[in-house]
């Protein structure tokens, strides 16, 4: 089991968060031992990293910690923020306004998904990919 941490606080969504989030997870899927093969499947975890970090940011108070762990044929993206609010499935804004596909994407992208609360304050939403 490979596993990277990465902690994160921006009062505000700062410039390059998520994309500095989305290369270190890029980093992350190039130096595993058994590397992911499938471009589709490396693709699948920048993506849910992307949105994972995107409504920490948006809804999770701005501080944030990104976990990558490498299971045997799975990649679990885990990011930690301070809001004890789970992720909501909403109707997509088709305007663009208000977005709302994030969660909906995680969730068809990963196997599985979970949402555990911290006993001190906020959740960690974690999603598996298949390798």
């Amino acid at each position: 089991m490979t596993t990277m941490r990465l902690d994160a606080t921006a009062l505000a969504p700062a410039a390059g968060t998520v994309a500095d989030a989305r290369e270190n997870a890029r980093r992350f899927l190039e130096t595993l031992q058994q590397p992911v093969l499938n471009p589709e499947t490396a693709d699948a975890v920048l993506l849910v990293v992307s949105e994972l970090i995107t409504n920490a940011l948006r809804h999770g108070g701005g501080t944030w910690t990104l976990r990558l762990t490498a299971h045997p044929g799975l990649i679990e993206v885990a990011v930690s923020d301070l809001s004890p609010q789970a992720p909501l499935m909403r109707n997509p804004d088709l305007t663009g306004a208000t977005g709302g596909f994030g969660w909906r994407m995680v969730k068809h992208l990963s196997r599985t998904t979970t949402v555990t609360h911290q006993p001190s304050a906020g959740k960690t939403v974690s999603a598996f990919l298949a390798r």
